[in-house]
């Protein structure tokens, strides 16, 4: 599914090559979705391979037919779903020849995340940063001790292009994908999926402060290579903490009137 790697410019209206993107954190994000509530959990899902980068920008869905195979839904739940994602500016339809369903990106600017974090109270914060740094934890000490070495490689191509990023929204999207890379080296379907939706939940309030994510990256990267498990593990963990004790700080300076943590 999506082997081609082209996705439609939309601007220049042809076809372009996209960067590769690891198949196992690829896949799980177009595993079959719950049986219940089928139309929300199929856009939730495409909405989170949009918003993380699973999907790029302007990369041609695969057909009806075929993507609602993959999700394990009939095409009516899947066309009500897509139209949701238009509704949202997630997804555009183009009709007649190269036509087809095609992801949209949003702006970063239109993400809200400073209003994002108004919204949530520093108890929300630590609960948040205890259930991101279990996860990920969990992810990191099964990926060293069950990787292969076809695993490793997405993750180092990621640091690669992390530390090449053009843009903040870029280098957010790689810090993402490859906390899932990590999550899917795992070969634990379940935490794959529950990193992903930590990604798309606060991924972009967990970039705010964002000054050591790429050494972090590396140093689990390199405690999962080794197949150091207890290691691999404390990074995630201390990883995860430490971003989201910054955001408990950032948060702490929002005046009073914008602050509902009392």
């Amino acid at each position: 599914m999506f082997g081609d790697k082209y996705c439609y410019d939309m601007a220049a209206a042809k076809e372009v090559r996209v960067p590769e993107i690891a198949g196992s954190a690829r896949s799980a994000a177009f595993a079959p979705v719950d049986s219940t509530a089928r139309v929300d959990a199929v856009v939730r899902r495409l909405t989170d391979a949009i918003l993380l980068g699973l999907v790029a920008d302007g990369e041609q869905l695969p057909s009806e037919a075929e993507l609602a195979a993959r999700l394990g839904v009939s095409t009516v739940t899947l066309r009500e779903a897509l139209m949701a994602l238009r509704q949202r500016g997630l997804v555009e339809t183009r009709r007649g020849r190269g036509g087809g369903s095609f992801a949209r990106a949003p702006r970063e600017d239109s993400l809200g995340v400073p209003g994002r974090l108004a919204e949530l109270t520093v108890e929300d914060l630590r609960d948040l940063g205890d259930h991101y740094a279990a996860v990920s934890g969990a992810a990191a000490r099964l990926a060293a001790q069950r990787s292969l070495p076809s695993d490793l490689a997405p993750l180092k191509r990621t640091l690669v292009a992390m530390a090449a990023a053009a843009t903040p929204g870029e280098a957010r999207r790689l810090h993402g994908r490859f906390h899932i890379e990590v999550a899917a080296a795992s070969q634990s379907a379940r935490l794959t999926q529950e990193e992903i939706r930590l990604q798309a939940d606060i991924g972009a309030l967990l970039w705010l402060p964002h000054t050591t994510q790429g050494e972090d990256d590396e140093a689990i990267a390199e405690a999962v290579e080794r197949g150091d498990g207890d290691l691999a593990r404390a990074l995630a963990e201390r990883h995860a903490l430490a971003a989201v004790g910054h955001l408990i700080e950032l948060r702490l300076r929002y005046p009073p009137e914008v602050r509902h943590d009392h």
